[in-house]
């Protein structure tokens, strides 16, 4: 029997992300937004709360969250502001694939240094020509006696530009395609490692985004996660672990959205009465009240199967897709139930719905979620 009732523990971890959410995000999350700067300090007080390291087994001096406690957690921090959201959490991006695959002296070096001090992680996979098609990957890796020497350029990589830590993946056998695909971990101070272009975003602009350079870039053999050839497994089977913390944060932001929409709605008097009075109001608010419900069970289902080590590929692409989908059309209720103010900036909702939309881009677009989730309900076909 599935039960989602949040245990005691679940509860006071929800209750302190949203605190902190409160307290730490949602003050400055305007300022960031405006500025563009990086919010090291806000990275800071995350790191000291657990905030980065909380997938990280407690093994190697994480939190050791389970896949639903994610879930959870990620769902308020991203009421607080997505972008800040998008930063803390791309660490647990870049761990997934050490934790899934990597040795126990892997384990050990990385994982124990970025538990003990704030280091922030990236995920390269990205590239120019190699984004939903992540089997195109051109970044090369040769091996070179006890170590590869890598060359190329990613693109549109969350903590690009800040991260102490990168999982990159390069092909060590082209002729192969994706089965040429193979993942390393790459130290920020490895030479040859260059950080490119910060990109200038519309929404989550609290997160950096930018290209990394790789000019002979050597790393040791020992640093190969799993074996030559597995890159492409391990990133797919990274998203099918940490997709439905991106459908949580869409609960954050559609969650946000109706909160601002029925405070607004209950203030703001046209024809003589409070707008929430208005049928066209309500209308709108429950439809976001329905999606954002039934996004939140197929999250917590995805975050579920996870946790008991069952396939769930399908699952984590429909919370992704679904839930990002819900955030958007959320945002966008919220900016008509404001009206002309929800246009401006000196309200929230704008920002919501800019944040929201770059949801339904990262972790693999909501068309190739489809794709997913149509290959895996069709099955087998004969051409």
């Amino acid at each position: 029997m599935i039960d989602y009732t949040l245990t005691e523990e679940q509860k006071a971890l929800r209750d302190m992300a949203h605190e902190f959410a409160q307290n730490e995000m949602r003050p400055v999350a305007a300022r960031y937004d405006q500025s563009h700067d990086f919010a090291y300090e806000v990275m800071q007080k995350a790191f000291q709360a657990g905030f980065l390291t909380c997938n990280i087994p407690e093994a190697y001096g994480g939190g050791g969250l389970s896949s639903l406690d994610l879930t959870i957690m990620s769902e308020e921090l991203a009421w607080g502001c997505a972008g800040l959201f998008t930063s803390m959490m791309a660490c647990s991006l870049a761990t997934t694939p050490i934790i899934l695959y990597g040795s126990e002296e892997q384990k050990k070096k990385y994982l124990g240094e970025m538990s003990r001090t704030l280091t922030l992680g990236a995920y390269a996979l990205t590239e120019r020509e190699a984004g939903s098609d992540a089997g195109a990957v051109k970044t090369r890796a040769v091996k070179d006696g006890d170590a590869y020497i890598l060359n190329g350029a990613k693109c549109f990589i969350t903590n690009g530009g800040v991260a102490g830590l990168y999982t990159v993946f390069a092909n060590t056998a082209p002729h192969k395609g994706a089965r040429g695909i193979s993942a390393f971990i790459v130290p920020r101070d490895t030479p040859g490692l260059a950080v490119g272009k910060v990109e200038d975003k519309m929404g989550q602009r609290a997160s950096n985004t930018a290209e990394v350079y790789f000019e002979d870039v050597r790393v040791p053999a020992a640093d190969l996660i799993g074996r030559e050839g597995l890159g492409f497994l391990i990133a797919m089977r990274t998203f099918d672990m940490t997709r439905a913390s991106v459908g949580a944060a869409a609960l954050g932001i559609a969650r946000a959205a109706l909160e601002h929409s029925v405070a607004y709605a209950k203030t703001r008097r046209t024809f003589g009465k409070p707008i929430a009075l208005l049928q066209a109001t309500q209308m709108k608010i429950a439809q976001m009240a329905m999606e954002l419900e039934a996004a939140r069970h197929l999250v917590r289902h995805a975050a579920w199967l996870a946790d008991q080590g069952r396939p769930n590929g399908k699952e984590s692409a429909m919370a992704k897709c679904f839930a990002s989908d819900v955030a958007v059309a959320a945002a966008n209720e919220a900016i008509q139930i404001h009206g002309g103010y929800g246009y401006m900036r000196d309200y929230p909702v704008e920002k919501l719905w800019r944040d929201a939309k770059l949801l339904q881009i990262y972790e693999g677009t909501n068309e190739i979620q489809r794709l997913v989730i149509a290959h895996e309900v069709i099955g087998p076909v004969k051409n």
